[in-house]
Formats: C-alpha cells, sequence, structure tokens
C-alpha cells in the first residue's frame, strides 16, 4: 500500500485500486474494495505453516507425530534442527554457551522457516515463541494444559527417568511453576488457536488442530 496527496494505492503483484478512480463510482465500495485486496495480499503472502507452540512437557512432538500420521504433513522441530546445526544437544548448548547464545540460534532457524518452508507442521521448543514475525511463519497453535496436568504426564511415562532428565528444569518444581506462570499468557497472546489437550489423547488432539486449521 502506498500514498500520495490524492490517491490511495493498494497493491498485490498486479492487481492496483486507485481509490481516487474508485470514488467516482462509490466511495464506500471503493473501501470494501481495498480491505479485500488488502486481505488477498495478506492471505497470499502468509505461510501455511502450522506452528506447534507450548510449555516443555505439553506433548507438541507427541501431537505432531500424530499429525504427520493423520495429514501426512511434513514435520520439523525447531530443537532438533538446532542441534543438527551445532551438532550437540540442547542442553549441552545451554551449558556450555549459555540461555542468550541458544535464543540467538532460534531466531536464525525462525528466519529460515518464514523465508524458506511452507505446508509444514513445525513444532517448538518451551522458549521458541518469542522469535521474532513468529506468525509470519504460519497458524500458531498452543497446546495448553495446566501445570500440574503437565507434571503429572511427565512423572506417569513409562520413560519418566528420562525425560526428566531431559528437562532439568522439573527437578525444580517452584521455578518450574513460576516459569510456566510467566509464559503462559505470553503464549495465548501469540496463539491464534488455543488447544486444551487436559485429559485427550494425541489422535484426539491431531484431529482437533487439523480440523482447526482447515486442513
Amino acid at each position: 500500500m502506498r500514498r500520495s496527496d490524492d490517491v490511495l494505492w493498494v497493491t498485490c503483484g498486479k492487481q492496483v485500486v486507485s481509490k481516487k478512480k474508485a470514488e467516482h463510482n462509490n466511495g464506500f465500495h471503493s473501501l470494501i474494495i481495498v480491505i479485500l485486496i488488502w486481505i488477498i495480499c495478506y492471505s497470499t503472502f502468509m505461510k501455511n505453516n502450522i506452528v506447534l507452540i507450548g510449555f516443555m512437557g505439553v506433548g507438541k512432538g507427541s501431537v505432531a507425530r500424530e499429525i504427520v500420521a493423520q495429514s501426512g504433513m511434513v514435520a520439523v522441530d525447531t530443537d532438533d534442527i538446532i542441534e543438527s546445526m551445532e551438532n550437540r544437544k540442547i542442553k549441552k548448548i545451554f551449558a556450555e554457551e549459555g540461555e542468550p547464545y541458544f535464543r540467538a540460534l532460534e531466531k536464525r532457524v525462525a528466519k529460515w522457516l518464514r523465508n524458506s518452508v511452507d505446508n509444514t507442521l513445525i513444532s517448538t521448543g518451551g522458549g521458541f515463541y518469542k522469535v521474532p514475525k513468529l506468525r509470519e511463519m504460519g497458524t500458531v497453535v498452543l497446546l495448553h494444559a495446566p501445570f500440574e496436568t503437565i507434571y503429572q504426564r511427565i512423572i506417569d511415562h513409562p520413560n519418566a527417568a528420562r525425560k526428566l532428565k531431559k528437562r532439568p528444569l522439573f527437578q525444580e518444581i517452584d521455578k518450574a511453576k513460576a516459569l510456566y506462570d510467566e509464559r503462559e499468557p505470553q503464549y495465548k497472546k501469540m496463539a491464534n488457536i488455543v488447544i486444551d489437550v487436559s485429559g485427550k489423547d494425541y489422535e484426539t488432539i491431531a484431529k482437533e488442530i487439523l480440523k482447526k486449521t482447515s486442513r
């Protein structure tokens, strides 16, 4: 969209509407045309990805695998991409380089996803929601559950020891709960769709996501 003194232009590819010219017909209708073309432009450039966000342990990876099974979508995991880039585990990156370094890696991955990836399911780490222009990557879906539900799901898992080792913060429950309380409102602010996963199996959650994202 660009503006001169008396003309407002809205462009999308080769489509152009002159506000001045259209107002000769009907001012209200010309405004509607401008709005409709803006919507078309937005839809054209918005990625057709599904981006899963949520607190660690909420089940993003498991839900992603079920969505792939039901839809055949290609899936990527931002933590897996970072581990491949660095040739080391996330836990080791944090220990050796610190959190700011890791967050910078997330921003690099986010930029690549925005520029190069479409029609893909993107599963993210717990803090990935902070990257710039998250919604430009696609439809952002928050997997929500109360903190107690997430923690109970982890400790009830057959591989609970391994899962807790992967998420050392859960060994300090007060700190984990404080982080959850801080992040949950921010997750909801960033999400286009919120899915309450409490008491649902992965198959049901995946079906709900695919339905709400019109897949």
